[in-house]
């Protein structure tokens, strides 16, 4: 079967090029062995998010305890994930539909390359002009002993019943938010990260507030730790780890895999396409095409030219859809792009860290306060509130700003629109935004 475009994968990339394809007039199929949807609406961000909001239900009781608000609160688990699946069960029969309505292909099963322009897929030959690569990321290989055990974000997320005690390997945004989500519906919660500190993605001194919030809901947090093995007895688990020189053993219920994620390359049979890879990643050209085989490009996750968010997978997309349809032209802009970790309180930051701008060489400003006694703290009794920003010197542009506290995963767009639009501080500061909101502290931390 010729297309002129076939897709693997059906997440936001492939969604977003598809129909952008598609509604130049191209014939277009897309190709996924899991529900249709991808990662952000079926096993990450939205599901994720939605079981936030019952941990800040939460989260906001055991605040406001005292100050006006009594009782007790709890999350109910298999009420909550029965909401989160009001929400993705849908997905996949609504994603096919649109496709169905745009005539475009839909293919289910496992893709494999088998020429230059040439896709298996459950024993159906598949020929494609031009191929996206949208196959989105997968949790990374861990090789310790009893790795087999580990369960990814998918299974946390479909979880029926919550277990008593749970260990997280890893301490990124999975480890923090999972975290936050399991230890306020009640479980015992650990975290084992390798590294010195958890979320190195965010400025250290906004992490070492935001710990204190782990501290408060009796997360356990081991970093320096490195896990060595898992070991399985009965129902339950023992993960052994060296920190410090000693070793340790946590018991648990359920153990997570929260140690990073990669483009998800390895079953695609790349080799056969002449498409090239190099430490994992696909090698693309500015335009986000191969640099050896030009019929084939990559978007989002897969492509990983840009942060690993929803936003970059969109932004991805419409670069390769006017590149095929108009040639290439086009390049992607990842100025300005928010990223949040939503634990409670959230943490965000856009544009440089502090050590970032230095190693770049830019002689800039930088305002750094824990603004815990600020009125958007007080009103909800949150104790961890505080920023950093980053003003150029001369120009008085935004290098970088990072939040964390109430509010933060909204007010953090704000300085993303500025750095994106090249806005100054002196822009922001002027502006009058609505008291008393999160955005009306903006001119405060300038």
């Amino acid at each position: 079967m010729d297309f002129d475009l076939v897709v693997i994968g059906t997440g936001t990339a492939a969604m977003v090029a598809a129909m952008r394809v598609r509604g130049a007039g191209w014939s277009v199929a897309v190709i996924d062995e899991k529900p249709f949807g991808g990662t952000c609406a079926l096993r990450g961000c939205d599901p994720k998010k939605m079981l936030v909001a019952g941990a800040e239900v939460i989260d906001a009781e055991r605040r406001m305890q005292g100050k006006g608000i009594a009782g007790d609160v709890h999350v109910d688990w298999a009420d909550l994930i029965a909401f989160k699946r009001g929400f993705t069960d849908p997905v996949p029969e609504k994603h096919g539909r649109r496709y169905h309505e745009k005539g475009i292909a839909t293919f289910r099963g496992h893709a494999r390359f088998t020429g230059v322009n040439s896709l298996s897929v459950a024993g159906t030959e598949l020929r494609g002009r031009h191929i996206l690569i949208a196959s989105g990321a997968e949790p990374i290989r861990l090789d310790i002993p009893g790795a087999e055990h580990l369960v990814d974000n998918e299974a946390f997320l479909a979880m029926e019943s919550l277990p008593r005690r749970i260990a997280l390997v890893g301490g990124g945004y999975i480890a923090a938010e999972f975290s936050h989500i399991a230890a306020r519906a009640g479980a015992q919660v650990t975290v084992l990260q390798r590294g010195p500190r958890m979320l190195p993605q965010f400025e250290p001194e906004l992490v070492g507030w935001l710990m204190d919030a782990f501290n408060t809901i009796g997360v356990r947090v081991l970093t320096k730790t490195a896990v060595t093995a898992i070991e399985k007895s009965g129902d339950a688990f023992a993960i052994c780890a060296e920190t410090n020189g000693e070793t340790v053993t946590v018991h648990a219920d359920l153990v997570v895999h929260a140690a990073g994620r990669a483009p998800a390359l390895d079953r695609l049979n790349l080799a056969a396409a002449n498409v090239a890879v190099e430490r994992g990643r696909l090698r693309l050209n500015d335009f986000l095409q191969s640099v050896s085989n030009p019929a084939v490009y990559a978007a989002g996750d897969a492509a990983q030219m840009g942060p690993p968010l929803t936003p970059v997978s969109s932004h991805d997309a419409k670069v390769v859809a006017a590149n095929l349809i108009d040639g290439n032209h086009r390049k992607p802009d990842y100025r300005g792009v928010p990223s949040v970790a939503f634990t409670l309180p959230p943490i965000a930051a856009v544009g440089m860290g502090e050590d970032e701008a230095t190693n770049a060489g830019l002689r800039f400003q930088a305002k750094s306060e824990r603004a815990s006694d600020w009125y958007t703290a007080r009103r909800v009794a949150e104790p961890v509130y505080g920023y950093k920003t980053l003003v150029e010197e001369g120009t008085g542009r935004i290098v970088g700003a990072h939040i964390v506290g109430p509010h933060a995963d909204e007010v953090i767009n704000l300085f993303g629109l500025a750095i994106r639009h090249g806005l100054t501080a002196d822009d922001l500061k002027s502006t009058m935004f609505a008291y008393p909101t999160g955005a009306s502290d903006i001119g405060s931390m300038l």
